[in-house]
């Protein structure tokens, strides 16, 4: 992959770069992997009578168990130890309840919009800068999701041993990483 630059034409800024059949292929996969997890997420929501009565959606009340959708998904509110609202899950569940389909369905078209924008067998891509913000939803999407999958935390070193079983995943981890960096430096240049 090309790194990201900007490019100021008659219709806009655009942010241009170019990707091998290879790496597209790759990151097809991995973005279609998150919004498919995020979907089934979506559709797990229970039915609720009073989004029958009022159009209002709701969505699940409980975290996820998946440790990736999780990460995703986070809790709302953490009380410190020892505060009023320590033992206030229900605060959580209520906020999950009635922001997690806003938020879930944001995050698939923000993988939409890196789908329709990426060319399937790899080559040239040109962004709005509207679709530039999506493309950094979904990388970030993607690097969460893979780093939680693989483990990564402050003491994961840069590379490791060949024959770790995560050594090639790092990598990608590490290549989505510099992606996300190069289009946000050529975002604010």
């Amino acid at each position: 992959m090309r790194k990201w630059s900007r490019k100021n034409s008659l219709s806009g800024l655009k942010l241009r770069s170019e990707m091998d059949a290879r790496e597209a292929e790759v990151l097809r996969s991995l973005v279609g992997a998150v919004t498919g997890l995020l979907a089934d997420r979506a559709r797990s929501a229970p039915e609720d009578d009073l989004t029958a009565l009022t159009g209002l959606r709701t969505g699940n009340s409980n975290p996820p168990d998946d440790p990736r959708l999780a990460r995703l998904l986070p809790e709302f509110h953490r009380s410190e130890p020892g505060s009023p609202d320590a033992d206030r899950a229900d605060l959580n569940s209520a906020l999950r309840s009635l922001h997690e389909p806003d938020i879930i369905e944001a995050k698939v078209a923000a993988g939409s919009v890196v789908l329709d924008t990426l060319p399937a067998q790899g080559g040239k891509i040109l962004l709005t800068p509207e679709q530039a913000d999506a493309w950094l939803i979904a990388l970030n999407d993607v690097r969460l999701a893979l780093g939680t999958a693989l483990g990564v935390d402050a003491d994961t070193p840069d590379h490791l041993d060949p024959h770790d079983p995560r050594a090639p995943h790092l990598d990608v981890y590490h290549w989505l990483t510099w992606m996300q960096d190069s289009l946000l430096q050529a975002m604010n240049s």
